[in-house]
């Protein structure tokens, strides 16, 4: 039933896990910010093994999820309007991510803006279109790691 209720939820468009984050951190946005420290962590070792493994289409989606999950977590941290607009709609739209990396790029350095073009030039090229290689992805996928690198000492 968990699953059909899921499957219902996305082809509503509701973003199921982005509401259930919402709903568990509701009184904790520290709480939430650690959190997506941690997603962001987790998906950056999962595109390193598929790295190793030699599959671009699954690096290139979990390196995006890395620049996308850092992007919320520091637009929340300095309470963003993208942040209060994300909350209110239960959804981050791309625009809204792109946005917010701007302001925070401007706040916190060229870093913020880089990983998040990387990422999300991975996650049309490498994942969507699947048009590129491992070593197409690499220099992107650095790119990402470096944000996670520089996010990490903003948010801890």
């Amino acid at each position: 039933m968990m699953e059909e209720l899921i499957r219902r939820a996305e082809e509503k468009g509701i973003d199921v896990e982005e509401v259930l984050i919402q709903l568990i951190y509701k009184d904790d946005p520290e709480g939430e910010v650690k959190f997506r420290l941690e997603m962001a962590k987790k998906y950056m070792a999962e595109a390193e093994d598929y790295i190793k493994k030699g599959d671009p289409v699954q690096a290139s989606e979990k390196a995006y999820k890395v620049a996308e999950e850092l992007v919320k977590a520091l637009a929340e941290k300095f309470n963003l309007p993208e942040y209060q607009k994300a909350r209110n709609e239960e959804k981050w739209y791309t625009y809204l991510l792109g946005s917010a990396a701007g302001k925070l790029s401007s706040y916190l350095g060229a870093w913020v803006m880089n990983g998040w073009s990387a990422g999300y030039t991975l996650h049309v090229w490498g994942f969507h279109e699947a048009k590129w290689s491992i070593q197409d992805i690499l220099p992107w996928v650095n790119t990402v790691k470096k944000m996670l690198e520089e996010g990490e000492k903003v948010l801890q």
